[in-house]
């Protein structure tokens, strides 16, 4: 058990990048953890990590050990959780991770719906257009969008996701729409957190870049931008369907729209027995048609599709 304690007080101390913040997850002394790590180096007879007073770094020997022992501890944490779930009630900290807009609009009033129904569990939400390494994070689920890459992750398709090119009439009183993807290049194309936009051509997926006056990664920036006859933007459907039901914007290019764009769950194998995360994950694929807006034409999503 001696030894247990010194593996898990290197892996907190790796996780959390500090030997305070490992002492306040395991509840000790920073001096404790400190005198754990050491002895571990001494029975393995080679350091682990460089220490300065600025950072810890990892030695070779200490990154192949932790990549063998993070699974072991994950795996006793799980190990506990379960006992804990006997009732196969949720409860502990479910992690989530989003991008910032779907998560905000369409995520978070489901988590507490979820959480009212189930006060046992606590909830950490994180929100960002940054593509979080939930393993080395410490998340049970990340929601994602479009193709998923390839990964050790096992992933359950949500529901469909649409991107549409759009301009505002407006805009289009200046400009004729284009007809082919060749004619974006004479187009002003306001560009999001991706210069490239996403197009299906007889079946194969091509990505154009674009460029134009606008730069930024906010979703409801650029819809405004669109919106006020800046230019073209792609967009997802949660953004600008109720627009183009107004006539507020006008959807082109329609027929090289591509349809690889679900919103996913995924999430670490080790994590789908986990009742908090399995039951979550139900609650969700039920549910979250009801928080987004209503679609132009529906497509029933299957709640399990393989990466």
């Amino acid at each position: 058990m001696q030894r247990w304690d010194r593996v898990e007080a290197f892996v907190e101390v790796v996780r959390l990048g500090a030997f305070k913040a490992a002492a306040e997850r395991l509840k000790v002394s920073s001096s404790h953890v400190s005198r754990l790590v050491g002895q571990l180096e001494q029975q393995l007879d080679t350091p682990l990590l460089y220490r300065t007073t600025r950072r810890l770094r990892l030695t070779e020997a200490g990154r192949v050990y932790y990549q063998h022992c993070r699974h072991l501890v994950e795996g006793l944490h799980e190990a506990e959780a379960a006992v804990k779930d006997l009732q196969d009630r949720p409860s502990g900290l479910l992690g989530l991770t989003c991008a910032t807009t779907f998560g905000e609009r369409f995520l978070a009033p489901l988590v507490h719906d979820f959480m009212a129904r189930h006060p046992r569990l606590r909830v950490r939400m994180h929100f960002t257009n940054r593509r979080v390494d939930i393993i080395d994070e410490g998340f049970d689920i990340a929601i994602r969008m479009g193709a998923l890459e390839d990964s050790s992750l096992i992933a359950r398709r949500l529901c469909e996701r649409r991107e549409y090119v759009v301009g505002s009439p407006a805009y289009f009183t200046r400009i004729a729409q284009p007809h082919s993807l060749s004619e974006l290049s004479r187009h002003r194309c306001l560009v999001g957190s991706k210069d490239h936009w996403r197009f299906d051509v007889d079946g194969v997926r091509r990505e154009v870049r674009v460029d134009g006056p606008w730069h930024g990664n906010s979703g409801p920036a650029l819809l405004d931008a669109v919106l006020k006859g800046l230019g073209l933007a792609q967009l997802p459907d949660y953004y600008v369907e109720e627009h183009l039901a107004r006539g507020e914007l006008i959807s082109v290019l329609d027929a090289y729209r591509h349809g690889d764009t679900a919103v996913w769950a995924v999430y670490p194998r080790h994590r789908q027995r986990s009742p908090k995360v399995r039951q979550f994950l139900d609650y969700l694929v039920e549910h979250i048609g009801e928080t987004l807006p209503a679609r132009r034409d529906t497509t029933t999503c299957p709640p399990d599709i393989p990466p």
